[in-house]
Formats: structure tokens, sequence, C-alpha cells
């Protein structure tokens, strides 16, 4: 049966009906007082594809509500893709035409621009009411080593995966899913694998690595499996070469039907598992099914969302957080004009809480009520109780990530495990440290 999806759906709808989304990368220009009039700040806000925000009617609504109660600044969008936007950015940045504002998260804001000093630090706006309100593990991610804050955090979700019920049921696999709580184990994951191989499905899983876009999935799945790490708790360095990871590693090259594949994407294995090719996905969130609901609104299965399977009951889900850093481009009044316009969207209560629902994921303070009566943002807010530590900050990210994917494309081509994960630790904290 399909879950209900209500106030998120309705305001996308809403959002989306004057139009059809452009395609990433398209610049907007909403709506605004006359450009030749004097005084007027111009601002540009470039944002990945966060949820709601891959649609540029969203996105165009958010701003022009901003320009129309602004009409001294003008702010224009620019939608990124995940594939280019970082190589977007940096050229900007090599040109000395770096956007204002970005919309994205600490892994980008705060690790790597703010790191190098290109972001201006926004403790400012951190020490208005509302701030004091938003989540511990939230605020400490979205603190830099020196005590800066180069992003406002706006909204968040527990990355997860997902499977198709309706073939779990038919293979005879679900009675391995704890339903209630969302989870399974590693054992429960292995013969569920084995049911639904043996019911014919070809192609149960994959360990896509095409690219670093998704890869909090991989790193889940792999370090959950067996209770393995990936960095130190103090988000210094690079811990993943151990026997625990190994050996996730080793299972997953020989569990027949799950395919390791040195092309596909991220974004392929989420249509692959929406169209009905896969049994599961280790790509998820509940933007994803958002999105699948909109885009497929006659979906025949049931998706199921679920913490990544581990073998003691320790559930460690990667969180994504998504907010504003502003690039110090040296020009103070452009500055001033993108902190009015983050205290816009976030200090009022009710323009944050329609702020969140454009996005369609997660507050990260406490709105009540924000999905009432929703029962899928309902169903997918019980995975936040599994999320895990936010390491994604650690020094060398970015290298990090491009080790991760090139990895598993060797274990896929049939590498030697062991001398893999310790090359890609090597490599990774080389990049932290250098």
């Amino acid at each position: 049966m399909k879950k209900l999806l209500a106030l998120s759906l309705a305001l996308i709808l809403t959002l989306t009906a004057c139009g059809e989304p452009a395609a990433p990368g398209d610049t907007l220009e909403p709506g605004g007082p006359d450009a030749q009039e004097p005084e007027i700040t111009e601002l540009t806000l470039w944002t990945y594809p966060v949820g709601g925000w891959a649609n540029s009617s969203t996105v165009s609504s958010v701003v022009s509500s901003f320009n129309r109660e602004h009409p001294e600044i003008r702010l224009s969008v620019r939608i990124l893709t995940y594939e280019t936007g970082d190589s977007d950015i940096e050229e900007a940045i090599a040109q000395g035409a770096a956007p204002d504002l970005v919309f994205e998260g600490p892994e980008r804001l705060t690790a790597n621009w703010g790191a190098r000093g290109l972001m201006v630090d926004l403790s400012d706006i951190w020490e208005n009411g509302v701030s004091g309100e938003i989540y511990d593990a939230i605020a400490s991610a979205c603190r830099s080593g020196d005590g800066a804050r180069y992003i406002y955090p706006v909204c968040m979700t527990t990355h997860c995966m997902a499977v198709n019920r309706d073939l779990m049921e038919a293979a005879g696999a679900w009675q391995y899913v704890d339903e209630e709580r969302h989870t399974w184990t590693t054992e429960g994951f292995i013969e569920a694998v084995k049911a639904l191989r043996e019911y014919g499905v070809e192609r149960v899983g994959e360990v896509f690595c095409g690219g670093q876009g998704g890869d909090q999935g991989t790193r889940a799945l792999v370090t959950n499996l067996y209770s393995g790490s990936f960095t130190d708790p103090e988000h210094t360095r690079y811990t993943f070469n151990s026997p625990e990871n190994i050996e996730a590693l080793e299972l997953l090259r020989s569990l027949d039907g799950i395919v390791f594949d040195p092309k596909a994407t991220g974004t392929e294995n989420i249509e692959r598992f929406s169209s009905g090719e896969l049994a599961m996905s280790f790509c998820w969130n509940v933007g994803c099914e958002v999105t699948q609901t909109i885009n497929d609104p006659d979906r025949d299965f049931d998706i199921f969302p679920l913490a990544f399977p581990t073998d003691n009951g320790d559930f460690n889900l990667q969180g994504g957080i998504w907010g504003f850093g502003i690039f110090d481009n040296g020009d103070e009044a452009r500055i001033e004009a993108a902190k009015t316009f983050i205290r816009f969207l976030t200090e009022d209560t009710t323009r944050y809480s329609q702020t969140v629902l454009s996005t369609t994921f997660f507050p990260v303070r406490d709105v009540p009520n924000i999905y009432e009566n929703d029962d899928l943002m309902s169903e997918y807010i019980i995975l936040r109780q599994y999320l895990g530590d936010y390491y994604q900050v650690t020094p060398g990210w970015a290298n990090a990530r491009t080790a991760w994917w090139t990895m598993l494309q060797e274990i896929g081509a049939g590498g030697d495990i062991p001398e893999a994960a310790a090359a890609f630790e090597s490599a990774a904290n080389a990049a932290a440290v250098g």
C-alpha cells in the first residue's frame, strides 16, 4: 500500500504547479524589483540539489518571497549538480567570482572552503535566540576546529537503505526484517539476499562505485556489517583498515546477487531500485522516496526504508546536514545582505518550517507537528535514532572520497581486499595531514 505523503507532497505540487523543473545547472532569475533601481545589492546563491531544492520552481518560490520582502536585495539562484558542482565552484573561486551564498553541508562549507579561509564566520548569526534550539550533534558538526561557524544549518536527514517490500515478501525474505524498528541483522541480510536470489532475482543489490555521489550509502553498508569504523572519534584520521571492515568487504564480494558495478552511480542506483530492477538500494533517504513518488505516482510496489544491517544491534547511520555558507568576496554590503537572507529563512519559526518543508527533509531544531499526519515522513523519522557520528569533517575529506570509490572499483575487479583497504587508509590519511 502506498504511504500517505501529505504536507511535503502538497507543498511541492503547489510550488511546482506554475512550471516544469529546470535542468540542474540552470540559473534562476526570480521576479523582483527593477534591477535599475538604485542601491540594490545583487547576490548570487548556488545550491546543490538538496532534496526538494533540486527543483527550480521550489527554490524560485522561496527566493521570490525573500525578494518581495527585501526589495533592496536582488537574489538570483543557480542549481548545481553533484557531478560538476565542486568543479564549478572551484573554477569560480579561481576566477575571483565565487557565489555569495552556497547551500550545502559542513563537509564542503566547513572542512573544505572554510578551512581554506574562503568563508565568512557566521558566529554572529548563531548568537540569535533560536540557534540555541539547534540539536547539539548538529551544532557540533557545524563548528570548525578553531571554533568558527562557516555554516548555518537548515535541515537534516538520515541516510539509509531501502528494500522492495513486495518482492521481499514474495521471496520469503521479509521474515528477516524488524518491521517496527526498521532494522535487521547482518545474518538476516545475508539470508534475505540468498532468498531473493533463489526466488530468481538476478541483481539483488549493487555496490555502486562509478563516482563519489551517494558514497555515504556504501560507507555505511560496509562499516555497519561487522561494527567497523571509518575515522577516529576525534575526526583527525581515517581508521578504515581493520579486520571488521575487511570482513564486510569480503562478504559483499562473495554474496551471489550483490554486484560490484564500477560504472553505476548513486543516482543510477536510485533509479534502478525505483524501477524495480533491484530488490534493494544502498543509496536512499526520505527525499529519494518523495521524488520517486512525484515522478512515478503509479509505482506498484511498497518501498520500505531500513537501517543498514549490523552484527551487534548498534546501528550507525550517516546523517546529512545542509545549510547556508557565505563566501568572503570582500564586499561587506553583500556579506550583510547574505546574512539578511539567512536570518529571513531561519529566525521566524513559521517561515523556517516552510523552508524545511521545501527541502523535504527534517528540521535541525524542534518544530512541533511539522509533519503531523504525514505517514511517509513519520516513518522515516524513526531512523533518526540510529544516527551515528558526523565524521564528514575529517581533514582530507575530498581526497578520501575519491580514494573510497576507486578502492571499491579495485575490489570489484578482483583486487586483494586487505591490500586495497590498506591503500585506501594510507591515501586518505596522507591527504588528511598533507
